[in-house]
């Protein structure tokens, strides 16, 4: 079927009760967790993993889907009454949203997020549904050297493209590519790095790792964070309408963010982080009146806000389409897929198409309703400000412990977290980030499969990956990007050294 009778028929699986429910409930926890900073949707969605055991693949990933995109909404809030971002994406709308709420117009700064935001959700489901299929249907003629060539390429992309660290991207890749070989062999039967401990034998847990990386290591590095000292204003419902002018300013703006955010979003490697900040980048210089931002330019809000909402929609692209997760939160997306027994990829179009339409579909449903929930809720969000970090990170530990527990019932999976966890907290304070490392981990087997598969049929010639042209194009733009990554860091040493 073409991308728009897709959608239509994504409708009638979206709509459905069960599905519908967990939509609401994802969307609306998505914005609870990204009002409140030091949470965000990678630690969230690493503990609903185990819930997703007892639901229908549909119903799970719509579930989870709806706390990315929902936090994304949810991000601007803190950013905006308090200069906290709630997300690293909503980072650049404390710039002028929080000078905005200061001058006493903190509806205005809100209700410009909210519908700039639905404005670049909107327009990345269209970008989805024009680009998913079309994808999907060029990649079934690729083979397994094609396929393995392009997750190497992804994999580099997404630790050297705008990483100040390339080198320590590349490790974490590489560390969570050796943690995936742990385990049996799937063609031999060998254990490999199993160390004698039978628990190992099925791999590391994935839930696990998880929660270890985003759940318990992020409570360690806020156990020394004071206490929120600022008040948020309360903010009244009639507050939020902006005048005609204001409103006159928002929709070009967002057009403009929700281009970028759409094009960046669909790269690997690139995210709404970055296309939130070139969205304002480019406001500023396209402004006639650029001294303004800073100050609570309504276009400093807007445009960002689009971009990093349709960067988060077309984040999908690459991870539907090919299987290949263009961030991490995309791996974890990726990764509940595999624990449902979904091969993610091309033949995903056809052999699950409710599950593809339908969480394509679950997007525009779940955007409408995060902007008529949210603009009558905005009391509540703001309220949830108030709630101190020691009630919070404690409740997170003890949902870490049964969430563990509950997907093998071992104890041994408890331990594994909690030593995750304090890995994961030494890696972030040795400025490696580890959802590269989880990245590499979800990517590992399927880079193997697919890698054994090419040489079996090449009968273990490895020029195979030169010989095909797609291939080679692959392999030829991954070692391009490390002779740039390294290029990049002999100057920056070259001018320390110099000054």
């Amino acid at each position: 079927m073409s991308g728009w009778d897709g959608f239509l028929h994504g409708l009638s699986v979206a709509a459905q009760p069960d599905v519908l429910i967990y939509c609401v409930f994802g969307v609306l926890l998505g914005t609870f967790v990204g009002v409140l900073p030091g949470i965000g949707a990678m630690a969230t969605i690493s503990l609903l993993l185990p819930i997703t055991y007892y639901l229908s693949p549909e119903a799970a990933l719509v579930m989870l889907a709806g706390v990315y995109y929902g936090s994304q909404y949810g991000g601007a809030v803190a950013s905006i009454l308090l200069r906290l971002p709630g997300t690293p994406q909503s980072a650049v709308t404390t710039l002028d949203g929080y000078p905005l709420a200061q001058s006493g117009r903190a509806g205005v700064a809100l209700f410009t997020s909210m519908i700039s935001s639905f404005s670049g959700s909107m327009i990345g489901i269209v970008v989805l549904i024009l680009l998913s299929g079309a994808l999907a249907r060029a990649a079934i003629a690729f083979g397994a050297a094609e396929y393995a060539a392009m997750m190497i390429l992804g994999l580099v992309a997404a630790s050297t493209v705008g990483a100040k660290y390339p080198a320590k991207g590349l490790a974490m890749v590489v560390l969570g590519l050796i943690l995936g070989c742990i385990g049996t062999d799937v063609n031999s039967g060998v254990q490999r790095f199993t160390f004698g401990q039978t628990e190992l034998m099925d791999g590391v847990n994935l839930v696990a790792l998880a929660m270890g990386l985003f759940g318990v290591a992020e409570v360690i590095a806020n156990i020394h964070v004071a206490e929120r000292t600022g008040v948020p204003p309360r903010v009244a419902l009639r507050e939020l309408l902006p005048s005609r002018a204001e409103l006159r300013r928002i929709p070009f703006p967002a057009l403009r963010g929700a281009s970028l955010g759409s094009f960046f979003g669909a790269l690997p490697g690139t995210g709404s982080t970055i296309s939130s900040f070139l969205a304002y980048a480019a406001e500023r210089r396209i402004s006639r009146r650029p001294e303004q931002f800073g100050t609570g330019a309504i276009e400093g809000i807007a445009g960002p806000e689009a971009a990093n909402n349709a960067a988060a929609i077309s984040a999908f692209v690459p991870t539907l389409a090919l299987g290949i997760p263009g961030d991490p939160i995309m791996a974890l997306m990726l990764g509940a897929l595999v624990i449902h027994g979904v091969q993610p990829g091309p033949l995903m179009l056809d052999a699950r198409p409710d599950m593809f339409w339908g969480l394509i579909a679950s997007f525009g449903i779940g955007n409408l309703l995060l902007l008529i929930l949210n603009l009558p809720l905005i009391g509540i969000w703001v309220s949830m400000l108030r709630i101190p970090f020691r009630w919070l990170y404690p409740a997170i530990l003890i949902f870490v412990c049964l969430g563990v527990y509950s997907v093998r019932g071992s104890s041994f999976d408890m331990f594994a977290v909690a030593a995750i966890g304090l890995v994961g907290y030494a890696l972030s304070l040795a400025r490696f980030n580890p959802a590269l490392l989880l990245l590499g981990f979800v990517l590992g087997p399927l880079i193997e499969t697919n890698l054994r598969r090419a040489l079996l049929i090449a009968r273990g010639d490895p020029m195979v990956f030169l010989e095909r042209p797609l291939a080679a194009a692959f392999m030829i733009a991954a070692a391009g990007l490390i002779v740039m990554s390294l290029v990049q860091v002999i100057r920056r040493r070259a001018r320390s050294v110099g000054g």
